[in-house]
């Protein structure tokens, strides 16, 4: 049984996981790769964290989810495409390559 599809963790690699010590939601994240993929956890996040107060005999609730950073939502390609990198702030890289953007705050919710 997959708990995270887009990066096929399976339920009995989180539990096994768990058994070699990983017991916190971003040490398990980081470990697995579970939330990290397509779908940032949108999916599967909910069910860890309801897999992993069980495994503790604890409630849901005191399950302290994993840190999120942005990009919050996924970007299309048209999105990255349309990144200006000449921006003041951009960030360039040591290699030549075209540079980074320059690092935005994200958006308050209204």
């Amino acid at each position: 049984m997959f708990l995270c599809c887009c990066e096929d963790v399976t339920l009995r690699e989180w539990r096994q996981a768990y058994g070699e010590g990983f017991s916190e939601m971003e040490s398990l994240k980081r470990y697995t790769g579970l939330g990290t993929g397509f779908c940032q956890g949108k999916r599967c996040l909910s069910e860890a964290a309801a897999e992993l107060a069980a495994l503790r005999g604890a409630e849901p609730a005191t399950i302290r989810l994993t840190t999120i950073r942005p990009p919050a939502e996924p970007l299309t390609f048209a999105e990255l495409a349309a990144l200006d990198l000449d921006a003041p702030g951009a960030v360039p890289r040591a290699d030549g390559r075209a540079a980074l953007p320059a690092p935005t705050a994200p958006e308050e919710e209204s």
